[in-house]
């Protein structure tokens, strides 16, 4: 059962979509508010006779069932501890103490009526905390954070930077920030600067992962901000700070890192490819990657008979025996376009389907055993002109053959051809 309590201040931290007044509104803008207010029934919650305190946020429970009444001070994460005071009431219960993940083994204190706590727990555990309380006793929790580095999921050459639960994040220029603030626009609330090439993205350069902590030393009389003396390519005398302390600027939270030996070869083959993608980029009028929720909403899909799922760490759409899936596709009234659709190179099965252009056929494709190779391939189909000629936006459908599977198909893109 959640403990009803009142949360003192706003949560530090709340990230949300820029937008301006008036003008429009989002459903990110309402949920990603409401995650943060969620955040006060979370704080104390009770089993029984023990009451659990998992948040270090400043706020006030009423335990009506206890008649206690208590209030929690903090400026965490800007101090490292945390107070609780029993502002009314008597009662026998345990308070159970998170010990977070975040504090080292044996470096988590509690004393009550400043008389240190015997704690034999581990990090990521409770500590219980049992005695008749009664009006005017004080815990006091302290919270010593350090340094760590935490490897994203599956992408082990990448990592974020944290201070005990803070993730740092850095500033990386104020460029080329169009689209910061949006309008009603449909898709205002996408950025729409400039996009930077990723091998020029600052890139961690270090042997040994455990060094990198140590490395990263505070900055006088600025709480939470840090200096890295790392060896970085592409960024030097980076200055770390919370994440949620970043507007109005670039920033980088995720950050590449490769040993010397790694950062030679990757920077050879990634420099050519980059290259071509921010080519493909700048020629892109359109895309759609079929599968994802939004960027289907965003193109107004219709599908009959159509399957959808992810491999290869991308999402795919396919449709079976006469179905379709279809998108609206912005053209910028512009003529000279081709469709360029990425396919898995090895599926199996008969694959015949039309290619339609607002009803009208493009190309019947033929991908049957077409490849025979484990990895995608990107086909190009000019478009004729008089398809497109005097049109703001088009249909793009797929549509299977009787018997036949129209896909799977990764993504669509909508390019200018290119010049020669």
């Amino acid at each position: 059962m959640v403990v009803t309590c009142i949360l003192r201040r706003l949560v530090r931290g709340i990230t949300v979509f820029i937008r301006q007044p008036n003008e429009a509104m989002w459903c990110c803008v309402g949920s990603g508010m409401e995650n943060h207010g969620k955040y006060s029934q979370f704080i104390y919650t009770h089993q029984n006779d023990s009451l659990f305190l998992n948040l270090f946020v400043a706020s006030e429970l009423n335990w009506r069932e206890k008649r206690i009444k208590l209030v929690q001070e903090t400026q965490f994460p800007n101090e490292e501890k945390t107070i609780i005071k029993i502002a009314e009431g008597n009662a026998k219960f345990k308070m159970m103490v998170r010990y977070p993940s975040w504090v080292k083994e044996g470096a988590l204190k509690i004393l009550v009526n400043g008389k240190p706590v015997e704690i034999d727990a581990k990090p990521s555990s409770y500590v219980s905390v049992e005695r008749n309380w009664k009006k005017g006793d004080e815990v006091q929790i302290l919270l010593p954070m350090h340094n760590s580095v935490e490897k994203m999921p599956n992408v082990s050459n990448y990592i974020a930077i944290m201070h005990g639960p803070i993730l740092l994040g850095a500033k990386t220029g104020t460029e080329d920030l169009k689209g910061l603030v949006a309008d009603d626009g449909r898709w205002a609330h996408i950025a729409g600067g400039e996009r930077l090439p990723v091998d020029k993205a600052p890139i961690i350069i270090e042997n040994s992962l455990d060094d990198i902590a140590g490395k990263i030393t505070p900055v006088k009389d600025k709480p939470l901000t840090f200096t890295a003396s790392l060896n970085m390519e592409n960024k030097a005398n980076i200055e770390l700070e919370p994440f949620y302390r970043i507007h109005d600027s670039r920033y980088m939270i995720y950050w590449m890192w490769l040993t010397e030996s790694q950062y030679e070869n990757y920077i050879d083959s990634l420099a050519v490819v980059e290259k071509e993608r921010m080519e493909l980029q700048k020629r892109t009028i359109d895309f759609v990657a079929p599968g994802e929720q939004q960027p289907e909403a965003d193109h107004q899909m219709e599908k009959l008979k159509s399957n959808t799922g992810n491999f290869q760490d991308e999402f795919w759409r396919d449709a079976r025996n006469e179905g379709y899936f279809s998108y609206n596709m912005a053209t910028n009234s512009e003529i000279g376009l081709s469709l360029l659709v990425r396919y898995w190179g090895a599926e199996w099965g008969i694959r015949k389907f039309d290619i339609f252009i607002d009803n009208e056929k493009l190309v019947t494709e033929e991908n049957t055993g077409r490849w025979n190779q484990s990895k995608f391939q990107e086909v190009n189909y000019e478009i004729p002109d008089a398809m497109v000629k005097d049109k703001k936006q088009i249909r793009v459908k797929f549509q299977a053959l009787p018997g036949n599977t129209a896909g799977a198909v990764y993504y669509i893109r909508l390019v200018r051809k290119k010049k020669i």
